[in-house]
């Protein structure tokens, strides 16, 4: 199967004009006509998913986040983005990446339904496909009312985490639950509007967290690799039912920092 056939057939469920204005989606480096036996899934295109997807002789990478998201001047060895994007080419690995495609019209349903919300409903809208509201993130009830220190536990148990940073009450009710997968400063407005009580997503600075509190709005930040990498399983999912003939092999499980 070609690098282009496999591209429609993602693009037929998460089409690039759902991505957001700011994003580069898409084919990013090598051949849409290369002969694609074997797919290696990561959510990065750091230099050591390069060389593991090398290592299992992968014709071609797929990634949540694009390698290349701000205008290159030039490709060259001087350039450690550069490197890896001649790396592929060098190597003939074609390199695609799904991005904001992927979280409006999979990763907040993904979460939604990971995190067991009810009555949920899009957290901040970024348009309408096929007649229906889509957007980034997801709020909608628990099954119960928890403390705050309750629920930290929830999401740790739910995203397979070991720790997860918060700021709130600790022993505040809960359940109204906002979930924006990735880096959620933006989530803190829609998820106050829409009055959630808590706020799961990744990538809060001191004073996001701070003002979210503020404004009655408990966060708990799970990371940004801690909410997006559910991306990985599911696309090999995706791609194992409709491929035939073409291995999908995925990056280990991999913190990109640890807490000492």
């Amino acid at each position: 199967m070609q690098c282009k056939e496999i591209m429609e057939i993602i693009e037929t469920v998460y089409p690039k004009e759902a991505a957001l204005s700011f994003d580069n989606v898409g084919l990013q480096a090598g051949r849409s006509n290369k002969e694609v036996k074997r797919i290696y899934l990561a959510l990065d295109a750091t230099k050591e998913v390069i060389q593991a997807a090398k290592d299992s002789q992968a014709d071609m990478l797929i990634t949540h986040h694009p390698l290349i998201f701000s205008p290159l001047k030039s490709v060259t060895d001087g350039d450690f983005i550069s490197r890896r994007i001649l790396e592929l080419i060098q190597s003939d690995i074609s390199y695609y990446a799904m991005h904001t495609n992927y979280d409006v019209l999979g990763m907040a349903g993904l979460a939604e339904r990971i995190l067991g919300l009810g009555d949920a409903r899009v957290l901040d809208v970024t348009g309408e496909i096929d007649g229906r509201e889509e957007g980034i993130g997801r709020i909608g009830m628990l099954e119960g009312s928890m403390t705050l220190k309750e629920c930290c536990r929830y999401v740790k148990k739910c995203l397979a985490l070991d720790t997860v940073k918060v700021y709130g009450d600790l022993d505040r009710e809960v359940q109204c639950l906002a979930v924006s997968p990735g880096s959620g400063k933006s989530a803190v407005a829609p998820a106050v509007r829409k009055g959630a009580d808590v706020l799961v997503t990744g990538d809060i600075g001191h004073h996001d967290g701070l003002d979210a509190w503020e404004q009655g709005l408990a966060v708990i930040d799970a990371g940004h690799y801690g909410t997006e990498y559910i991306f990985i399983e599911d696309m090999k999912q995706f791609l194992e039912t409709r491929l035939d003939g073409v291995e999908v092999r995925t990056a280990l499980k991999a913190h990109p920092f640890s807490v000492q």
